[in-house]
């Protein structure tokens, strides 16, 4: 799941969205990394704590990550097959949405971070239209 995570911060990053975006995708992320794994089983502390939280946010911040380097890519236009073939190895973020969609949709988790990133690699959405989406989502207490 911090994968996909990476992967946005990755289009974040490509769109110039700045530090305030990138911080409440991190929040955001880690909010629906921890309600999914929660409800798999799970310990809270587990997420929140270094190997949670920590491995979050260095995958999403390093220039090393190929997650964050696919995302970027994806957010200056490239297609994803063209993607593949620049990382040249496993994009988990990019491989596993689909296993994150699914399971949100199992257990009945509201993932809206796992949506967008679905919308936007296999049914065509933008990746600027998925971040307005993300962005004016109806308020809610989580």
């Amino acid at each position: 799941m911090k994968n996909i995570i990476a992967f946005c911060a990755g289009v974040s990053a490509s769109l110039g969205l700045g530090d305030n975006s990138f911080a409440a995708l991190i929040t955001r992320g880690l909010h629906e990394i921890s309600k999914l794994g929660e409800i798999m089983g799970g310990r809270r502390e587990t997420f929140y704590g270094l190997t949670g939280l920590g491995d979050l946010i260095v995958t999403c911040l390093s220039e090393h990550s190929r997650n964050r380097r696919a995302g970027k890519l994806l957010g200056q236009g490239m297609k994803l097959d063209d993607i593949r073939k620049e990382i040249g190895m496993v994009i988990e973020g990019v491989d596993n949405i689909d296993v994150a969609y699914e399971l949100s949709h199992k257990y009945n988790v509201d993932m809206p971070i796992v949506d967008a990133v679905y919308k936007v690699l296999y049914e065509g959405l933008d990746p600027k239209q998925a971040v307005v989406m993300l962005m004016t989502r109806d308020k809610k207490s989580e």
